[in-house]
Parts: C-alpha cells; sequence; structure tokens
C-alpha cells in the first residue's frame, strides 16, 4: 500500500492540525493503521493507533487531545489535533498492517511553538 501523507506545518502552543493519510488501495481490510513520530535523537514513537474493528489506542503523552479517524470511502486515515503543545514537534509517519505485510508513508513535519 503506498501511504502519502499531508497536513503538517507550523503552528503556535493551544492550536490545532489535521493530519490525513490517502491510501493508494481499499482500506477497510487493513488490520491496523496508525500514525507515528519521530524527534530528532529519538526512537520513532507510536501516537495513534485504529484496528479494522474499529478500536483505537494513544499514546498516553496525546489522550484527550489527539483523534484518530479512517475515512473508508475515501481510503484516508486522518489525525485531529487539538491542543499542540511544543513538545508534539515532530515528523509524523503514517503506518499500515494487513498481515505481515507493512508500510509506511512519508513523513509530514508539525512545529509547534511556544
Amino acid at each position: 500500500v503506498l501511504l502519502q501523507a499531508s497536513g503538517g506545518g507550523s503552528v503556535q502552543a493551544g492550536g490545532s492540525l489535521r493530519l490525513s493519510c490517502a491510501a493508494s488501495r481499499n482500506i477497510v481490510d487493513l488490520d491496523l493503521m496508525a500514525w507515528y513520530r519521530r524527534v530528532p535523537g529519538k526512537q520513532r514513537e507510536m501516537v495513534a493507533e485504529s484496528s479494522s474493528f474499529g478500536g483505537t489506542n494513544y499514546a498516553d503523552s496525546v489522550k484527550g487531545r489527539f483523534t484518530i479517524s479512517r475515512d473508508n470511502k475515501k481510503n484516508t486515515m486522518n489525525l485531529q489535533m487539538n491542543n499542540l503543545k511544543p513538545e508534539d514537534t515532530a515528523v509524523y509517519y503514517c503506518y499500515c498492517r494487513r498481515g505481515v505485510v507493512i508500510d509506511w508513508g512519508q513523513g509530514t513535519q508539525v512545529t509547534v511553538s511556544s
């Protein structure tokens, strides 16, 4: 699956951004779709994930502020990010898994200034 992430940018603390990840195929049967982020010098970390059964999971640091969703008609996954904090600054990557096959999209930069 080819994944194309978009929606990154620069925002002040407290602001909002919406990331989108467009898939090259139907996403209904993808077992898992997720957003990860990476800060230079640190390991990539899971931010939010969405299962094919509708379940979601979030990193503790973003709970209550970020919402992951899928739009099966548009074959996209979205991440609504509210009340952004400077520590959310990172490159965000979309990810999907179907069985043992894993695909990553290119990153999109999110910068939050204080």
